[in-house]
């Protein structure tokens, strides 16, 4: 094997030009694929910005040209030669005009055979990928969605630094203070039977930095949440955390878009159009059935409930009588798309929502068909497709449930599905928008009481400070979330900022004066010492990333990232320890039996 002395990588794989023929040139990287055709050899050498090709003829020196014939896929080497235009171009590779004829070779490692080919679009089994993460990391697509990332890292940190905020770091081991996601917890060995917990988020030490005095806070900030196997999450987790203080609502905004403005047209030369959008949350759940609604298509909620609640068919009168809804969404010429059997399915998707069931009028090439129309009096019909705006090429949809909360989510989930099928949505179209006033408090059917929507530490809107303990179920938050294209990429709040109001905060959500001090009295008795009026916000970097990198995953922006069940399948994490390592933590623990996490998937 042959090793680096001596040599100086000149160029990097994927810059080269025909602007650089002529030029002698030094290359490392691995072999994509090797291609022998007798007298004349082809390599693929690729690195982390992209691939060229090697030729090696019959005037090459012999040990070069024989050890070019010996090279395999992933094999490791580095090439000194000379560029030239070549012959054959090609417009598949940004390299395509050029070639580097190879004067020097190295070997540098050989490789056995990848369990997958290390390609764009691989079609490997996703768990296979992360089995063997170092080797996905090698495709273009993957080194791309990475570099991706710390474009938008380095420019959030620039963009910060110049709006005057201070990166600070805070700690990593932590008080557990749980209300709402588990805490993983780490036992500690000088404290035995006392247990450190991971950050959910820097909430409580960015807040007591604004007492500090660090008027503007910003840290690329590691969270860990124990949550149930969900799709698409990680129990790790990267927030971009800011806090700040003397400023309101707008303000925060104003500086939040600046910042996705620039990231925007620096990443992906995309020019986003400011201020963004503002919406408060009851409008975007009427209109949209979501919190973080997508704006790319309509199909939004009209409520009925006025036009059916006196009328004879149950379904529909009986949820308005419980004190729910009932409502529509019209698919505009969407009755092509979806004859009965379709519908059917849609009637199946909404009950995933807890829906009990799906009405429909069908109004196709001049005649109509509906699951509930002889229910209703012609009058009746007619006042619906009327709400509705329906003509004739349009699916009107509707759902009623007691709770507004099923209606909401079976049809802000169902418009965004039949989107989906239809095939609408532009991934270049991105939509900005802010969700505001959201409740304070949102009611826990698992908890069977009030808990905070955001968490405890946000403040209610000035207007409902007298519900916060009173009218739980009508007082607003002033709390405000940034989404883009359906999906919430950071959410924020004004703080709370006196010890009387977060005394109150905390007495709503039923937490007892003595659990207060156990479990918050550092940050009420620092705000006894003068806290600033200060708010904040965290963004998902992994959302952000994803949406911004064209990924269909979170993990494929993440270098390792975990499966659904919190399980690393290159490591083989989490593992059982030794009993020494147990004693010195005074832990006992009792052995389970162990599954297989990759047959969990």
């Amino acid at each position: 094997m042959d090793n680096l002395q001596n040599f100086h990588r000149s160029h990097y794989c994927g810059d080269l030009r025909l602007a650089d023929a002529g030029k002698t040139v030094s290359l490392c990287g691995w072999v994509q694929r090797q291609r022998d055709l007798g007298g004349l050899i082809f390599v693929d050498l690729r690195d982390r910005t992209g691939l060229v090709q090697l030729s090696f003829d019959d005037s090459t020196a012999k040990d070069i040209f024989d050890k070019a014939a010996s090279l395999r896929s992933e094999y490791v080497v580095a090439a000194t030669g000379l560029v030239r235009e070549r012959e054959s171009k090609t417009d598949k590779i940004a390299t395509g005009d050029i070639e580097v004829y190879v004067t020097q070779l190295r070997l540098l490692a050989k490789a056995d055979t990848p369990p997958f080919e290390i390609v764009e679009h691989s079609k490997a089994n996703d768990m296979l990928r992360l089995k063997y993460r170092y080797l996905d990391l090698r495709r273009p697509e993957m080194q791309q969605a990475i570099a991706t990332r710390h474009k938008i890292t380095k420019i959030a940190r620039d963009y910060f630094d110049e709006n005057g905020f201070l990166e600070i770091e805070t700690p990593i081991l932590t008080k557990s203070t749980p209300e709402g996601a588990r805490d993983y917890l780490v036992p500690s060995r000088v404290h035995p039977g006392k247990f450190y917990a991971l950050p959910q988020s820097p909430q409580q030490y960015k807040q007591l930095l604004m007492l500090s005095g660090f008027d503007r806070y910003f840290q690329i900030a590691r969270c860990f949440r124990d949550e149930d196997l969900r799709a698409d999450r990680q129990p790790e987790f990267t927030q971009i955390d800011l806090e700040m203080s003397f400023l309101n609502e707008d303000e925060i905004m104003t500086i939040q878009e600046g910042f996705l403005k620039r990231v925007f047209k620096e990443v992906l030369d995309v020019d986003v159009q400011t201020p963004f959008q503002r919406m408060p949350w009851r409008e975007a759940m009427d209109r949209f059935g979501s919190d973080k609604p997508d704006l790319r298509f309509g199909f939004e909620l009209k409520d009925i409930s006025d036009l059916v609640k006196d009328c004879g068919f149950k379904v529909f009168s009986g949820p308005v009588a419980a004190g729910g809804s009932v409502r529509l969404i019209n698919i505009q010429g969407g009755a092509a798309a979806f004859p009965r059997k379709k519908i059917d399915k849609l009637g199946e998707f909404v009950k995933t929502y807890k829906a009990k069931g799906l009405a429909w009028t069908r109004l196709h090439e001049g005649s109509t068909t509906s699951s509930y129309a002889k229910f209703l009096t012609e009058e009746e019909n007619a006042a619906i497709l009327e709400r509705a705006g329906a003509k004739d090429g349009d699916l009107v949809l509707i759902v009623g449930d007691e709770k507004n909360t099923v209606v909401w989510a079976a049809l802000g989930a169902l418009r965004c599905e039949i989107a989906k099928q239809l095939d609408i949505l532009d991934p270049k179209d991105f939509r900005f928008l802010w969700v505001t006033e959201f409740p304070m408090f949102e009611w826990s059917e698992e908890e069977n009481r009030y808990m905070a929507m955001h968490h405890p530490f946000t403040a209610p809107m000035v207007e409902d400070e007298d519900k916060i303990l009173t009218d739980k179920a009508n007082c607003r938050a002033r709390a405000y979330d940034i989404v883009l294209n359906g999906v919430e990429l950071g959410g924020g709040s004004i703080r709370i900022n006196t010890p009387e109001m977060q005394e109150k905060a905390f007495q709503a959500l039923g937490i007892s004066e003595e659990d207060i001090q156990e479990r918050f009295g550092h940050l009420v008795n620092a705000f006894k010492f003068g806290a600033p009026p200060h708010g904040g916000l965290a963004y998902g970097l992994d959302r952000l990333c994803m949406l911004m990198a064209g990924a269909p995953s979170i993990r494929d922006v993440i270098a390792f990232p975990k499966v659904q069940n919190a399980s690393d399948l290159m490591m083989a994490c989490p593992d059982v320890v030794d009993d020494k390592q147990l004693d010195d933590l005074s832990i006992a623990v009792t052995r389970m039996e162990q599954s297989d996490p990759e047959a969990e998937q």
